[in-house]
């Protein structure tokens, strides 16, 4: 199932009829791949589970929906939909988009621009993170915190909470995993404070909270080579001055190195503190009421690259009701466990049967070896018949 809430009507995106209503980007110099309908290899409810499943490996995606244009102008915006990694994916994405009605379907691709990109991205051991994207005066602002995202190969809902006081939610199955206000979390506006250009640390204070002791000497024994020749070396036997050239010991550490000699430090009498510069109120400094607002949503999109397909996408919603968004994300955990259980099915049938391919092969193994043990016997005995013995 994939649904929208055009605010404030209920529009179902049939995922069984997606080919009909959903549009493939043509956009040039992309090898696109293809969605197909399915619920995965393992899963809860085979009909109920089916969602949209990336089918080609190393390929971009790019397929979206319109819709009739809505606004959250004073509502809560959700975004929700449920991502199944089941390929257990290496690289790639498994984010939408919401764009306004600008966008030419027909040619979306990565640099067209949108409203909100939400959802995992993963690449490697390093980039494990859930996405929170959004637009603000024709610029894509990232999120400055680190959302780590889900994964393994199981069924997973992620919902962005966008409140009209500029309030945020990220939710993963159901549970909050952040949340902040957007100006803060965003770079969406200039800062309200900035350092005062015009003040200056004075030349005489001193940030310094140790100095070293005046009446501190080095020591006269102090000055020691780091390396010595080794005392225990002795010339070889064979070694020859004339060919090898003078001989000289190997070098070791000397146990009486000291290092470099420091004074003592001693507490600085005129010691300040640490010179913090001066704020004063950034004249740039503009508040919006408004960041949270986008004016005009039409499409939904998933534009997308991976290197490992097999990723469904399934449970799309987009709403101002918060319980609903809640309700509907609830039956995450069932679903869970159904695709746990038949995976753990599946996994105990895939070893029994390496089990049997691995004892059917050794027991040929052992055959064949007979078998050369057997015609090693053979050519051995014809070899003694004929007076000789084998090499």
């Amino acid at each position: 199932m994939i649904c929208m809430l055009n605010f404030p009507k209920r529009i179902c995106l049939r995922v069984d009829n997606w080919k009909n209503e959903w549009i493939y980007s043509k956009h040039p110099g992309k090898e696109f791949g293809k969605f197909v309908h399915s619920a995965g290899s393992f899963y809860n409810d085979v009909e109920a589970d089916k969602g949209i499943q990336t089918s080609q490996d190393a390929r971009f995606y790019a397929l979206s929906k319109k819709v009739d244009g809505f606004s959250n102008d004073g509502k809560p915006l959700v975004v929700q939909f449920s991502v199944k990694h089941e390929q257990n994916i290496d690289c790639g994405g498994g984010y939408v988009k919401l764009f306004d009605c600008s966008l030419d379907q027909t040619d979306m691709h990565g640099e067209s621009p949108y409203e909100i990109m939400f959802g995992p991205d993963i690449c490697g051991p390093g980039t494990k993170k859930v996405h929170v994207i959004l637009s603000y005066k024709g610029k894509n602002h990232l999120i400055n915190k680190d959302i780590r995202c889900k994964d393994d190969v199981y069924t997973h809902f992620y919902t962005l909470i966008v409140k009209p006081d500029n309030t945020y939610e990220v939710l993963i199955d159901n549970e909050k995993v952040e949340s902040g206000n957007l100006e803060d979390d965003w770079d969406f506006l200039a800062p309200k404070k900035i350092k005062d250009p015009n003040a200056k640390k004075p030349e005489d204070w001193d940030d310094r909270a140790t100095i070293p002791d005046p009446d501190d000497k080095k020591p006269e024994d102090w000055e020691k080579p780091e390396h010595i020749p080794d005392p225990d070396a002795t010339k070889p036997e064979d070694w020859d001055d004339e060919m090898d050239g003078e001989w000289e010991p190997p070098m070791v550490d000397n146990p009486d190195y000291k290092g470099e000699w420091q004074p003592k430090q001693l507490d600085n009498p005129n010691y300040k503190g640490s010179w913090e510069h001066p704020e004063i109120n950034n004249p740039e400094y503009s508040p919006d009421s408004k960041i949270y607002l986008r004016k005009e949503i039409c499409t939904l999109g998933f534009d997308l690259w991976q290197v490992k397909s097999g990723t469904i996408f399934d449970n799309v919603l987009i709403t101002d009701d918060v319980e609903l968004a809640s309700n509907e994300a609830a039956a995450v955990k069932n679903t869970q466990a159904g695709e746990k259980k038949m995976k753990e099915q599946q996994d105990e049938e895939q070893r029994k049967k390496d089990e049997e391919i691995s004892k059917n092969n050794g027991e040929k193994d052992e055959e064949d070896d007979d078998d050369e043990d057997e015609d090693s016997n053979d050519h051995k005995n014809e070899a003694e018949d004929n007076g000789h013995d084998e090499l």
